[in-house]
């Protein structure tokens, strides 16, 4: 039994007629006769009675030819599911972010992503990068956006830019005067940084030795559990902290509230990247992803001028 000799006896019984019916089936009247026939002793019963001048369903014939339609559409629904497993773009991506990019990126990459390929929205969590690996390893997400490094097996890893941090201070703090920041200066001066369990924490005090010899010493480190708590903080003049680029101009703090500067060069800073199963069946939607977060103004520092890491 073939999806072609039911496609034949569908046609069979509406136009009750064999040359009409090969006609619509695109072959000739013979091939469908055998084709019928040949389903008939399959099934060992007779699905139509012919006679010289017509030709009907059999009472059995009328249940089969029945089914056989819902075979055919249902194939029908198998071949409209695979097309539109052809386009990777028109489905859901599950996306993972850290908590120090995803606020500060996705309002700019969403909007460019509805641009591009408008029929894949995205599902968005934002967790610490140990529990994105695990959603990552499982299949619960698609793809996750983070900070290198980030080493799993049987997942790849594309840096997409690297992202320079500045120096957040009151306003009327005297590094207002300066137009970059040396590290050093970050020793002896109360700072705020993200408490455990934060990769940009890890990230701060690998790319500034000084902030990490401070930490240890734990002087006056101050430790909080977002960056948006931490710029409040600053803006009450507790103390002073280190940005992302991306958070920099992301707050609702009218002027005169807290400034922010660049470090002086060498600029830390760190490599933001997009990592996918090597499995993942829709390498198009990651293509495009990581296409579409490279255009967004967070990750271009230098369309703004910003001073790139050296």
């Amino acid at each position: 039994m073939t999806l072609t000799e039911l496609r034949y006896i569908v046609t069979l019984a509406q136009e009750q007629h064999f040359g009409r019916a090969a006609e619509r089936c695109h072959v000739s009247q013979p091939t469908l006769s055998v084709g019928v026939k040949k389903l008939e002793d399959e099934l060992g019963i007779l699905i139509f009675e012919r006679s010289k001048s017509a030709v009907r369903l059999t009472p059995t014939g009328e249940g089969i030819v029945a089914q056989a339609q819902k075979v055919l559409e249902q194939a029908q629904g198998i071949r409209e599911l695979a097309q539109a497993g052809k386009n990777q773009l028109s489905a859901p991506l599950k996306i993972g972010a850290i908590y120090t990019i995803g606020p500060y990126l996705f309002p700019h990459l969403i909007p460019q992503l509805n641009r591009v390929a408008p029929e894949m929205p995205l599902y968005i969590e934002e967790n610490f990068t140990h529990l994105l690996r695990d959603k990552l390893r499982t299949g619960e997400l698609d793809a996750v956006i983070l900070a290198l490094p980030f080493s799993e097996p049987d997942v790849l890893t594309l840096p997409l830019y690297d992202e320079p941090f500045y120096v957040m201070m009151p306003a009327r703090h005297p590094w207002t005067q300066l137009k970059a920041i040396p590290q050093n200066q970050l020793s002896d001066k109360s700072l705020l940084l993200l408490g455990e369990g934060h990769c940009f924490r890890d990230q701060v005090l690998e790319a500034c030795p000084t902030v990490r010899k401070h930490e240890e010493n734990k002087n006056s480190t101050v430790e909080s559990s977002s960056l948006e708590t931490i710029r409040h903080m600053v803006a009450s003049g507790l103390g002073v902290s280190v940005l992302p680029f991306s958070a920099v101009e992301s707050h609702h703090y009218a002027p005169g509230i807290i400034e922010v500067r660049p470090f002086e060069r060498p600029v830390p800073y760190r490599t933001v990247a997009i990592a996918w199963r090597a499995s993942f069946p829709r390498p198009k939607a990651i293509e495009v992803l990581a296409d579409s977060v490279r255009l967004c103004s967070v990750a271009r520092p230098e369309a703004k001028g910003v001073v790139q890491p050296a």
